[in-house]
C-alpha cells in the first residue's frame, strides 16, 4: 500500500483516540484491515507512527493501548550553572546559515547549493556500490583510505608550479568534514590562549572553531580584493602570531580571490615570521569566471596547511574533507583528529572516492559552472532594478554568495526581520565578522532553490531598505 493509505488511517486513528479515554484499546490489526481496506503492513506503519508521536503504546502479545496524557511540569535545572561554571566563550545559538526555513519562503540565507546542483545520480550509484563492498563493515585507516588520501594530494599538486615538489599522498588526512578540520588545526597549530590572525569578514564557521579551540582572534581587514598585506605584516610584528587562517579563493562571504601578486606576498610575509597559513579551499568547486588557483601548491615547505572539502559540491549527506600538511604539523593534526573522532566512516570515504573518480564528475562540474553564473547573475541585475540601495562592490568569479553592503543608516535588525515577515530569509553580515562589523552588510546566496523567486526577493529587501 502506498504512503497515503497509511497516511489515512493514521487520520482515522487520531480521530477516534481524541475520543477515546487513556487506556483504550485500539482495535486489533485484522480489524483494522479489514476496515481501512488496507494490508497489514499499512496498518502496522501507521500504529508506528501515531507510537512514535507519543499518541498510543504497545503492550506485545496484549494490544495497543491509548496512552494517558503526561502532564508536563517545569524542571529546574538552576543546579546545571553552579555545576557548570562560567562559559569559556559565549558562542551563540544556531547561525542564520543553518536555518531550514518553511517551504514557502524565498532562502537567501543558506550556505548549502540547492539539492539540483548536486551530482545526485552518481551519489545514489556510489552508495550503492559501496554497500556491497568491504566499506559497508570494514575499519577505515585512522588518516583515511589511500585511494583518498592519493586523490586529494594529487588534486593539490595538480596546481604546483615547476620547482616546488607536490605533495605525497601520506602528506593527506581524511576529514569528518572540514569544520572538525579547522578545530584540529586551530588546536595543533596555535593553541588556547595564543593569537591566530584571521580575515575580517570571515567564515563564520572559523570563528566558531576558534572560540572552541580557545585561541585568541587577531582581525586583520580585508575586502573584495583580499587583506592588505602591509597590515598583515603589522599584524605578525605586533602580536608574535604564529598562523593565519585565509581563504584565497572565492572568499566567504566577500567572494574575494587573490592575484597572483597578493598570493606572493602573503606567502613570502608567513614564511618570514616563520608561520602557518591555513588556507581553506572550501569553493574549490565553484569557479565560475576563474579557476581556483590553491596557494598551497606554491608551498613545499610545509608553512601552508591546506583544506579542501567536498561536502557542498558532492551531497551534504557526505561529509568527507581533506587536509594537507607536511612535516610535524601533519602528525600533531591526525593524532588531535583520532583523540577526536578516531576514524572517518569508511562508507562515506568509500562513496566520496566513487563520486570524484567518475568520468561523469568533471562533466557535473562544467556543467555546474553555467548553472552557477545563470544564477549569480539573475540575482545581482534582480538586486540592481529592485533593491539599488543595496550595494554590490564587486561580482564574485566564483563561490556561492554575494555580499552586499547596506546604507550606513541602515537598521539591519529591521530590515532582516521584516524581510523575514514578507517571506525571504536573509544572513546579515554581522555574523562573519571576528570583531565589531564595519558597517551593515547582507549575506545572499544565489545556490540556493527556485532562482525564479530572485526577484521576488530582491523587491522584498528593497521595500525593506525604502
Amino acid at each position: 500500500m502506498s504512503n497515503d493509505s497509511s497516511a489515512r488511517i493514521v487520520e482515522a486513528l487520531r480521530a477516534w483516540i481524541s475520543t477515546a479515554p487513556p487506556g483504550a484499546k485500539l482495535p486489533s490489526t485484522r480489524a483494522l484491515v479489514a476496515e481501512h481496506g488496507a494490508g497489514p503492513v499499512t496498518v502496522q506503519k501507521a500504529l508506528r507512527t501515531l507510537a512514535a508521536q507519543g499518541m498510543v503504546e504497545s503492550r506485545p502479545g496484549v494490544g495497543t493501548f491509548v496512552r494517558a496524557a503526561r502532564v508536563a511540569r517545569p524542571h529546574d535545572y538552576g543546579w546545571q550553572t553552579a555545576a557548570l561554571g562560567s562559559p569559556r566563550n559565549r558562542i551563540s545559538g544556531l547561525h542564520t546559515a543553518l536555518r531550514t526555513p518553511p517551504n514557502d519562503m524565498i532562502a537567501l540565507h543558506s550556505g548549502y547549493p540547492d539539492r539540483e546542483l548536486l551530482p545526485e545520480r552518481l551519489v545514489r550509484a556510489a552508495f550503492t556500490r559501496a554497500a556491497r563492498g568491504d566499506a559497508a563493515v570494514s575499519r577505515p585507516p585512522a588518516a583515511g583510505l589511500p585511494e583518498l588520501q592519493a586523490w586529494f594530494a594529487a588534486e593539490l599538486g595538480s596546481h604546483a608550479p615547476v620547482g616546488v615538489a607536490p605533495p605525497a599522498p601520506g602528506d593527506a588526512i581524511v576529514l569528518p568534514g572540514s569544520q572538525s578540520g579547522l578545530s584540529s588545526a586551530f588546536r595543533s597549530l596555535v593553541g588556547a590562549g595564543r593569537p591566530l590572525l584571521i580575515e575580517s569578514p570571515t567564515y563564520w564557521g572559523a570563528i566558531r572553531a576558534a572560540a572552541q579551540a580557545g585561541v585568541a582572534l587577531v582581525p586583520v581587514p580585508s575586502g573584495v580584493h583580499g587583506p592588505d598585506p602591509d597590515e598583515l605584516d603589522r599584524a605578525f610584528e605586533r602580536t608574535g602570531a604564529r598562523a593565519l587562517y585565509a581563504q584565497p579563493n572565492f572568499a566567504n562571504p566577500t567572494g574575494a580571490r587573490w592575484s597572483s601578486e597578493l598570493a606572493d606576498r602573503v606567502l613570502e610575509t608567513v614564511r618570514r615570521h616563520g608561520a602557518f597559513l591555513v588556507e581553506d579551499d572550501w569553493a574549490h568547486d565553484f569557479g565560475i569566471d576563474a579557476d581556483p588557483t590553491p596557494l598551497a601548491a606554491r608551498d613545499d615547505g610545509g608553512h601552508v596547511v591546506y583544506l579542501r572539502s567536498l561536502t557542498k559540491s558532492v551531497s551534504p549527506a557526505v561529509r568527507i574533507a581533506g587536509i594537507v600538511a607536511r612535516g610535524p604539523a601533519r602528525e600533531r593534526i591526525l593524532s588531535d583528529l583520532q583523540s577526536e573522532s578516531m576514524y572517518v566512516s569508511g562508507m562515506l570515504q568509500a562513496v566520496a572516492l566513487d563520486v570524484v573518480t567518475q568520468p561523469a564528475w568533471r562533466t557535473h562540474l562544467r556543467g555546474l559552472r553555467h548553472q552557477l553564473a545563470a544564477r549569480r547573475d539573475l540575482l545581482a541585475d534582480a538586486l540592481r532594478e529592485h533593491a539599488p540601495a543595496a550595494y554590490l562592490e564587486a561580482l564574485p568569479r566564483g563561490g556561492l554568495n554575494l555580499w552586499v553592503r547596506l546604507p550606513d543608516t541602515t537598521d539591519l535588525a529591521r530590515v532582516v526581520r521584516e524581510c523575514e515577515e514578507n517571506g525571504v530569509l536573509v544572513a546579515p553580515g554581522g555574523e562573519w565578522f571576528p570583531a565589531e562589523p564595519t558597517g551593515p552588510y547582507l549575506r545572499l546566496n544565489y545556490s540556493g532553490p527556485d532562482p525564479g523567486a530572485f526577484p521576488e526577493g530582491a523587491r522584498v529587501l528593497g521595500r525593506a531598505l525604502e
